[in-house]
């Protein structure tokens, strides 16, 4: 297969029109250069062949993520994982018939349950959008992007094509307001913003609560939705942090099993 030279601007075009709201490129070179993570986790890691890392995201749209613990939640939820994996997985066949290797990395990599035994998974697509200038990772471990804050669904393609690194996001976008650790049923972020940039995070327990329930009841989004961090929020509107905290308590006191005579929910 001939290797065609390829725009970085044409690939770009191209994951558009399969639907990503936003695309950006990261040399692999960016993973060594900031030490974020072990180089266990680095994409050439994953896949040799890797010169950069192209990251799609999708938008989680913020007056369905405030749906609370809806079907319509969880649709959404489904049809943007579907949406990514489709179109990261056109966008790389598109790059190999370019004669440019690809592969996509789909959107989770890791199951729940497998997480609870062994809380890591292969690939982090959130420090993927930094280091491709999609946005900032902020407290609660999520990218935070100005387009849409935290609500977002993120996917990779790691490829062989060697294309220069968008810039990156030079402004913090989390204002450590640490609603999202205050907000959180199962208390899985701690840590003194004072000494550390991150919060210590507790995923095992987040995802035992999130096996406790089945259907629309599997994913909370509370730590999502409180964010104040996106320019979506001047587009629709949105509750009040109030509204958001009474909603929290309802469903702590699901949790504590006031609610165990609903539908989907497991002792």
């Amino acid at each position: 297969m001939s290797q065609k030279k390829l725009d970085k601007e044409e690939v770009r075009q191209y994951a558009r029109d399969l639907g990503a709201a936003l695309v950006g490129f990261a040399p692999v070179e960016r993973w060594a250069e900031f030490g974020d993570l072990p180089e266990a986790f680095f994409p050439q890691q994953v896949w040799p062949l890797t010169r950069t890392v192209i990251v799609l995201a999708i938008p989680s749209l913020l007056p369905t993520v405030e749906t609370k613990i809806s079907h319509l939640y969880r649709a959404q939820y489904n049809y943007t994982n579907q949406l990514l994996d489709e179109a990261a997985y056109r966008l790389a066949a598109f790059l190999n018939r370019q004669g440019q290797a690809a592969i996509p990395f789909c959107r989770d990599g890791y199951g729940v349950g497998v997480l609870q035994e062994k809380p890591l998974a292969a690939f982090s697509h959130v420090w993927a959008g930094q280091y491709a200038g999609l946005g900032r990772v902020g407290w609660n471990h999520t990218l935070l992007t100005p387009e849409y804050g935290p609500r977002h669904r993120l996917v990779s393609v790691l490829t062989a094509l060697e294309a220069p690194g968008d810039p990156l996001l030079e402004k913090e976008l989390c204002t450590n307001c640490r609603l999202c650790e205050k907000i959180c049923s199962t208390q899985a972020f701690s840590g003194s913003s004072q000494k550390v940039k991150y919060a210590e995070m507790d995923k095992i327990s987040c995802a035992k609560r999130r096996q406790r329930f089945r259907g629309p009841f599997s994913h909370c989004g509370f730590c999502i939705k409180v964010c104040p961090v996106g320019e979506d929020r001047a587009l629709y509107g949105s509750r009040t942090v109030k509204q958001y905290f009474a909603e929290a308590q309802d469903f702590s006191q699901w949790q504590s099993g006031i609610g165990a005579g609903i539908t989907g929910w497991e002792e």
